[in-house]
């Protein structure tokens, strides 16, 4: 439909691909940006090319990460 649909689309396969790699699918969420979030301004293939990606955030457990500062 769109470059939203198109980003979540690209994120819902990549969660798909962890969570058949056995990462837990209840710690994981897709999210797209769309063209809200562009590496690269212009409007050429090479941006285009550059702005079609994945990122993967990793974020701790905050709890975990506590105790273990704790210690």
């Amino acid at each position: 439909k769109d470059n939203w649909d198109l980003s979540v689309m690209r994120a819902t396969e990549i969660v798909k691909v962890l969570e058949s790699f056995g990462v837990d699918p209840k710690s994981l969420t897709a999210s797209g940006k769309g063209e809200h979030s562009p590496l690269d301004e212009g409007d050429s293939k090479e941006a285009k090319k550059k702005n079609r990606r994945t990122d993967i955030i990793l974020t701790p457990r905050l709890d975990v990460l506590e105790d273990i500062l704790k210690h």
